[in-house]
């Protein structure tokens, strides 16, 4: 296939717009379309596909062996505008073609300069030549250092399919061949996951949730506190079912009062008409502890339920009233100067919640900054003094916004995956002071600028490793990590970086070693429609074969483990089709012992290429928490004292200073109320409203927010007025960490001193020989704090982040992010 066979087949900006604005309609009227089987034929030799995505499931055209077209699946309730970037990462410019090795690299191999990572001087090299050198290094490295010197710690939203997970892949190579240093938790809730074991005993984000049915049929009153759920549904892990938007359209007809918090107005609140609390961003514990104020003051909690289900009330009812650790009450006054909501709207509020069924819902931004384990302590103990958990349409949930966890589900099983990591088989000793085996993966590069040097985490001391080679699938550290220019000089501290992707992403240019890996449409695969729904299972087959010299990672990964001598440990001689079919008998022989759903043999489902299940009455109004309130002995929490632990003693024991052993107000360095502000506007790194962090954006659908050809960038009338910014500018947005580029959107739906630029943007710099350069496309990580929330999760501190803007002056300089780097196309 040559290279004009393959990039004429990209859509074009026309076509794009066409198709983006025809997919509602299609997702109405999908009944009326072909395609009731898993690939139809045409009369003129076309063909359709059914495949899957994070965005949804969709029906793709193939014509000449193209993958030409892409419309939803007729099953979708709500279609992503999306979808045509999944056709568009298959041929367009920042597709990784060939095998390609840095220069200075193939020359000089570890001992090579690092300066000119990410100058894009890349060698294409034939595939014996990259895996011979990515092989030879795992075990040079392994026999002269010993697994502490390689970091797996790959990390991210990978493609779609229960099969294909090149992390999980990644790991078990690594874990034959040795061993590495591994991550632990994440960038989305690791402060949530670090705080929420000792509150309940568990995350609690995780799973199923309270069913939209249960809130459609009881709540009088939901709060969304900055959780976005219109927006973040569009995509899952699964194929997503997007049932969130049916929840919303139930919840307007049911009269159901909103309120959002939020310092933007968010398409959420517009479409539920919901009433918008521009609250100052990182305050949001501050007017958390100011409502548990009133609640305890005025004799409005629920005293039963503190002394049935919770544990430690005292201690933070001596805090709230001036009693505690900082001497200070926590009034609506006092709540009042921190959030800028007043103190007469927050008791107001306060009464509200008491006033009728209430449903408390939490995103997750708000447990993204320092000290960012209070935000979901005292969530959780707001709903307990509320005192409705466990209720029909009451309580709390901490996770709405993803994965439409509030979907009733089927009775079918969930699809397990094709691979496990296996078990770690060193062939050394790990010695303690060679440093730890797992890091919090957002502490990559403390562990770079410190090996050796100790950290605390969770309640224990451990040593940062000191390792040589990193191994990247699935993923773009180049995009979710904080602080660039910091992470720049101390992804030096690597003397190997191979980097496995479909496209140039910015990591992949800050790489040695680049294998080209294949998009979801050109392999094998399998997976459900529904996190929690479980409403169908699909036969994502192979759309297109994979394009110019791109492998699957299964066949990346086991050419490797052949190279290192466990080949058919590796893969116990199955391709990924077996495996598929493995994974789908595997679940039907769990339905068939249950005798609950009805599923046909493997070989009429991949032909038919879906199986469908139905909801059944019972799982509509599941209610979570409802066992434990109904009999909180019988059903006691997984937490030393069996309830909600609003006062923990195991934390008071690990003395942290900056968690107490309850949920606190704690000052961030930086913020809106601090009082020498050199940079004078918080910066709001949000979930982007077109794309799944930075998955697509080096797509057609970029058409449908850039501005002035970069990542938009939304300022409030008053602060764009008094900078002499206009709407579509080129601004210039800067900290003393960083500087980006970025397109002007001026709007009064995001409150004054708020500023607001889309995480995921790839990042573009300037000139790479410049600590400070510029990001010519708007990457915000660029400004971002590189800090841990605490010591007990060592979370991700993204949202403690101020910045000024201006009206950038002079030649603008053009984005080449997403087209390969020269020599690469």
């Amino acid at each position: 296939m040559s290279v004009s066979d393959v990039t004429t087949t990209s859509l074009s900006r026309r076509t794009f717009l066409t198709a983006t604005s025809s997919l509602l309609a299609l997702g109405a009227a999908g009944s009326l379309l072909p395609g009731s089987v898993g690939s139809a034929f045409a009369a003129d030799g076309t063909k359709e596909v059914l495949g899957g995505s994070h965005w949804g499931a969709f029906w793709a055209t193939v014509e000449d062996g193209r993958f030409t077209k892409i419309r939803p699946w007729e099953g979708d309730y709500h279609p992503s505008e999306q979808l045509p970037g999944v056709q568009d990462i298959v041929y367009n410019a920042a597709r990784i073609r060939y095998p390609m090795v840095r220069r200075a690299y193939l020359e000089k191999g570890p001992q090579a300069e690092r300066d000119s990572r990410g100058d894009g001087d890349f060698v294409r090299v034939t595939w014996d030549q990259a895996l011979d050198l990515v092989a030879g290094e795992i075990m040079r490295l392994e026999d002269e250092e010993g697994p502490w010197a390689l970091y797996a710690g790959s990390y991210g939203w990978r493609s779609s399919g229960k099969i294909g997970n090149p992390q999980v892949m990644l790991k078990r190579m690594m874990n034959m061949a040795g061993g590495a240093v591994t991550s632990s938790s994440n960038y989305s809730k690791a402060a949530l996951e670090g705080i929420m074991p000792y509150v309940l005993g568990s995350i609690d984000a995780a799973g199923p949730q309270t069913s939209y049915q249960s809130v459609v049929e009881n709540t009088e009153l939901i709060v969304f506190w900055a959780s976005d759920p219109y927006k973040t549904n569009q995509i899952a892990f699964a194929l997503p079912d997007h049932e969130e938007y049916k929840w919303f359209e139930d919840m307007k007809k049911a009269g159901i009062k909103s309120v959002f918090i939020n310092p933007v107005q968010i398409e959420s609140c517009k479409s539920l008409g919901g009433e918008w609390v521009p609250v100052r961003p990182h305050s949001d514990v501050a007017l958390a502890l100011g409502l548990c104020h009133v609640l305890l003051t005025e004799d409005l909690y629920d005293k039963d339920f503190i002394n049935d289900y919770t544990y430690g009330f005292d201690e933070f009812a001596a805090y709230l009233k001036g009693d505690g650790w900082d001497k200070v009450e926590k009034t609506p006054e006092w709540a009042a100067e921190l959030t800028e909501v007043s103190a007469d709207d927050i008791r107001a509020l306060a009464r509200r919640l008491v006033n009728g069924r209430t449903m408390l819902v939490s995103g997750w931004s708000t447990q993204r900054m320092q000290y960012g384990e209070q935000w979901p302590w005292v969530f959780v103990t707001l709903a307990a003094m509320v005192g409705q958990v466990g209720l029909p349409g009451g309580g709390f949930c901490q996770n709405y916004h993803l994965y439409s966890q509030g979907s009733p589900s089927s009775d079918a099983p969930s699809l397990a995956p094709g691979l496990s990591t296996g078990t770690r088989q060193e062939k050394k000793e790990w010695p303690a002071e060679k440093g730890a085996k797992i890091i919090p993966v957002a502490r990559i590069v403390d562990m770079l600028e410190g090996p050796g040097k100790p950290y605390e985490h969770n309640g224990e001391t451990h040593v940062y490793p000191d390792v040589k080679m990193t191994y990247w699938v699935g993923g773009n550290p180049f995009h979710h990590h904080q602080d660039r220019n910091r992470m720049r000089k101390a992804w030096k501290k690597f003397e190997t970086v191979v980097v496995q992707d479909f496209q140039w992403t910015s990591s992949a240019r800050f790489a040695d070693i680049v294998l080209p890996a294949t998009t979801t449409a050109e392999r094998d695969e399998i997976e459900q429609v529904g996190t929690v729904s479980k409403r169908a299972y699909v036969a994502m087959k192979k759309i297109v074969d994979p394009v110019f010299e791109s492998r699957t990672d299964y066949a990346i990964f086991s050419d490797l483990a052949d190279r290192l001598g466990f080949g058919q440990a590796f893969t116990a001689g199955k391709s990924e089709l077996d495996m598929v079919r493995e994974t789908y008998e595997q679940a039907k022989s769990t339905a068939d012992s249950q005798g609950k759903v009805s599923m046909p043999d493997f070989n009429t489902f991949w032909e038919k290429g879906i199986v469908e299940f139905e909801i059944p009455e019972k799982n509509l109004r599941r209610v979570k928490y409802a066992e434990f309130r109904e009999d909180p002995l019988m059903n006691m929490l997984p937490t030393p004292t069996g309830k909600i632990e609003i006062f923990s003693k195991t934390i008071e024991k690990f003395g942290y200073d900056d968690c107490p052993p309850h949920a606190s107000w704690l000052e961030p360095v930086e913020w809106l109320g601090m009082k020498d502000k050199t940079y004078p506007l918080h910066l709001n790194s949000n979930h982007p409203d077109y794309r799944m962090h930075s998955q697509l954006n080096a797509t057609v659908v970029r058409e449908l927010y850039a501005v002035a050809d970069r990542e938009p960038c939304v300022i409030n009338t008053q602060d764009a007025a008094e900078r002499g910014i206009s709407d579509g500018d080129v601004v210039r947005v800067f900290n003393g960490r960083g500087q980006i580029l970025a397109g002007a959107v001026v709007s009064d739906d995001i409150r004054p001193g708020v500023l607001q630029v889309q995480e995921g943007g790839w990042y573009d710099p300037l000139d790479n020989s410049d600590p400070n350069t510029l990001c010519k496309y708007g990457d915000p990580n660029v400004l971002t704090i590189d800090i841990g929330s605490s010591r007990l999760a060592q979370a991700t501190s993204a949202h403690t982040c101020m910045v000024d803007v201006e009206k950038f002056e002079g030649d603008v300089p053009e984005v080449d992010v997403f087209t390969a780097p020269a020599g690469a196309e």
